[in-house]
């Protein structure tokens, strides 16, 4: 395979991820506000911070190839990021609001993962040792986020299940003290019955 024709290649990936991070920089602080859990919009923030420097570390892969550092429309982080608003817009803020939220969000980890793995692979070929490094880096980041994720996830499930039940155990609670409301009536009224019915015998 030709080399030059490998690298244009890998230029041409590397636009279209600088471009996907610069998106996702402006749209985290907008996820992390519309985030009702602290867990999860400090993990936004966290992140957002790592992208910054994946920013850097792309324009530095672009040093390597020799290319300038200008992105290229990706219409796959868009079309994601476009989903990930619509949940801001059409759901409450609360913990539903949240696990749509992270569902967006890991989307987005995933399709980095994919991108930055096929990138890394197309250096790895043309023996760009410190391109394969930074991308490398990158791409452990974007892994390790989405398992913060799953994580943050999990708790608001097992927050969201106690809540149910609470729920339940009121509800029960309510119920029993009906039931013993009504069962003291029905005893109050067959002692009247009963004390009637001994004075109508004597």
């Amino acid at each position: 395979m030709d080399q030059e024709t490998l690298q244009e290649l890998l230029v041409e990936q590397i636009r279209d991820i600088f471009d996907a991070e610069k998106q996702l920089v402006k749209a985290l602080p907008k996820m992390a506000k519309g985030a009702e859990s602290e867990e999860l919009a400090n993990a936004i923030r966290n992140h957002l911070e790592e992208t910054q420097n994946q920013v850097s570390r792309l324009e530095e892969v672009f040093q390597i190839l020799g290319a300038p550092a200008k992105g290229k429309s990706c219409k796959g982080m868009k079309g994601l990021l476009e989903e990930a608003n619509e949940t801001l817009q059409e759901e409450d803020k609360g913990t539903l609001r949240d696990l749509a939220i992270i569902a967006g969000a890991q989307k987005v980890e995933h399709y980095e993962m994919s991108a930055y793995g096929t990138a890394r692979t197309l250096a790895e070929h043309l023996g760009l040792n410190k391109a394969v490094k930074l991308l490398q880096q990158t791409e452990d980041e974007e892994k390790q986020a989405d398992e913060t994720l799953t994580t943050v996830a999990s708790g608001l499930y097992e927050s969201a299940g106690q809540e149910d039940e609470e729920e339940e155990e009121d509800t029960e609670g309510e119920g029993n003290e009906e039931m013993a409301s009504v069962g003291s009536s029905r005893s109050g009224r067959n002692s009247a019955s009963n004390s009637g019915g001994r004075k109508g015998r004597r």
